[in-house]
């Protein structure tokens, strides 16, 4: 058994757990920003509590479109401290999670030969500003070259830039810090909200944290001395419980992605295409998928399954025709949809796409510290900066955590990861199925299907160590099934919910309704399309 083996089925210990000490840190919402931060101050030292409504990474750490930018992107927006921040933890990612950081080639077409020519200035630009190593700098390829590569791309475009990004699973990589704060001695509670914000004095110190799963009455008053609020969308939400009158900081806005067959779509490595407003999109191959994304739209309200509308679907694939040499698309063609939503610090006047990434820690009056913005990429970094500043306000000497170095779960394997796939496959597996085990367990993966194969197997390793309590948690983010397997993985709900049934100890009725649940959750998202046939 791994120290850093997440078993969340005794509930009673871990509210116990909760109202059982006075922490250093309650951090509320794990997210890649809490689930980072949590891993960041465990490994300094930290008393560590680390709480979320729902799963590890359910809100927008779960939503992205799956790729660690190298921060090109953000060039032109002028943010050269991203740009930088991106392009060095793009490096430490790759050394602490190799399997969750997949070179992803990522081609840029170009409409003439100036546009090559100004392409590919600007990713000159980028790569020694990030000083970005030789093997990951970008190629130009000609027009012939172009078709050769990739015939699907239509053969009006004049050549391409190619260059790395890195291909993740971001729910994934947000479990894998979750539990490397767990093994660093972190207590961490899911399905667990923060109802209510704990003072004594003005001061804030703690919080009343309730279950939220259903038919469990379970309440605990976390006593903290200091409340990190990172709970992601619903941001402003825990600043009201800390004061009423805070202003509303967060813009959200939404990001949509459409899934497909590679068979329907078969690229090999990622194309960027720009839609008629100018924004960039992506195509993005994954094992035997792709998926199209993402629109960015603002959005009203914090919610944990934002609206798929006609129209999102419609942006990204009309774009995708103007670049794809294939048959017009269906609705008969889409394999899934997820939603998301992006907690960006509100900037008056901008559109969605302009508005910065940058994150920002604001102290309320009582000293609630709250983390708004950030990317996926910069996560560890910006932890780094926040457990910092928790140090000097709990005034205590600077602890270095070699989180740049310590591998995270799964992450532990020096050979190449084709390699890896390899000893996966000994274990009974196709190439596909060991190459998407390989993608969301890593070297665990050996262990993992050594025992058996099929949901039955993941099924236990999602609620031994990875914290799994609901078949959502497996069926979305513990093994993607409900993105990446033909049909959302509906057929194979029932033969994962028996065995998450035994380990959870739930009766046949249970069984039933969350099955349902999952059933109700595609439905709801695929409810614009057309059924197929």
């Amino acid at each position: 058994m791994s120290t850093t083996d997440l078993d969340l089925r005794n509930r009673h210990a871990l509210f116990s757990a909760l109202e059982g000490e006075v922490f250093d840190l309650l951090i509320i919402g794990a997210g890649i920003t809490g689930s980072g931060v949590a891993r960041d101050a465990a490994m300094r030292g930290l008393r560590v509590a680390l709480i979320d409504a729902g799963d590890i990474g359910a809100g927008t750490s779960s939503r992205s479109s799956k790729l660690i930018h190298g921060g090109s992107r953000y060039m032109a927006q002028g943010d050269l401290t991203v740009v930088r921040q991106a392009a060095n933890e793009r490096k430490v990612l790759r050394r602490i999670a190799p399997h969750l950081s997949l070179t992803n080639p990522l081609v840029i077409p170009a409409r003439s030969k100036v546009q090559v020519q100004g392409i590919k200035a600007f990713i000159w630009s980028y790569e020694k500003l990030g000083k970005v190593e030789k093997a990951e700098r970008h190629e130009v390829w000609t027009k012939k070259r172009l078709q050769q590569e990739e015939p699907l791309v239509r053969a009006d475009f004049a050549g391409a830039v190619v260059f790395p990004e890195y291909l993740t699973d971001d729910a994934r990589l947000t479990l894998g810090n979750a539990r490397s704060a767990f093994g660093a001695g972190a207590v961490v509670v899911t399905h667990a909200a923060a109802r209510e914000i704990i003072r004594e004095g003005s001061r804030v110190a703690g919080a009343v944290v309730e279950s939220t799963l259903p038919a469990e009455e379970r309440v605990a008053r976390v006593r903290a001395r200091i409340v990190v609020n990172a709970a992601g969308p619903w941001v402003d939400a825990v600043r009201l419980m800390e004061d009423s009158g805070a202003g509303k900081r967060l813009q959200l806005t939404k990001g949509i992605h459409v899934v497909m067959s590679r068979d329907r779509v078969p690229i090999k490595r990622s194309v960027i295409m720009y839609a008629p407003d100018g924004r960039g999109l992506f195509v993005v191959p994954r094992g035997g998928h792709v998926y199209f994304g993402t629109t960015d739209t603002f959005y009203p309200r914090a919610e944990y399954w934002p609206e798929i509308t006609r129209e999102d679907i419609d942006y990204l694939l009309n774009t995708a025709m103007a670049y794809l040499n294939v048959a017009p698309f269906t609705d008969g063609d889409i394999v899934a949809l997820w939603s998301g939503l992006r907690p960006l610090l509100g900037e008056e006047g901008k559109k969605p796409s302009e508005i910065s990434r940058r994150d920002e820690i604001m102290e309320g009056p009582g000293g609630l510290l709250s983390v708004a913005g950030g990317k996926l990429t910069s996560y560890r970094a910006m932890a780094e900066q926040i457990v910092d500043r928790c140090e000097n306000l709990l005034n205590r000497a600077h602890v270095h955590a070699a989180t740049a170095e310590e591998p995270l779960p799964g992450g532990d394997f020096s050979e190449s990861f084709e390699a890896l796939c390899s000893r996966i496959e000994r274990c009974g597996l196709s190439s596909e199925e060991a190459g998407r085990a390989a993608l969301l367990y890593g070297s665990e993966a050996l262990a993992i299907f050594a025992q058996g194969k099929g949901p039955a197997a993941e099924v236990r390793h999602a609620v031994l160590a990875e914290g799994a309590l609901t078949l959502e948690d497996y069926w979305v983010r513990r093994s993607a099934r409900a993105r990446f397997e033909e049909d959302g993985g509906l057929a194979g709900l029932e033969s994962a919910a028996d065995p998450m049934g035994t380990l959870l100890g739930w009766t046949d009725a249970e069984k039933e309704r969350q099955v349902r649940s999952c059933r109700e959750i595609r439905a709801d998202e695929m409810r614009h399309i057309l059924p197929r046939g």
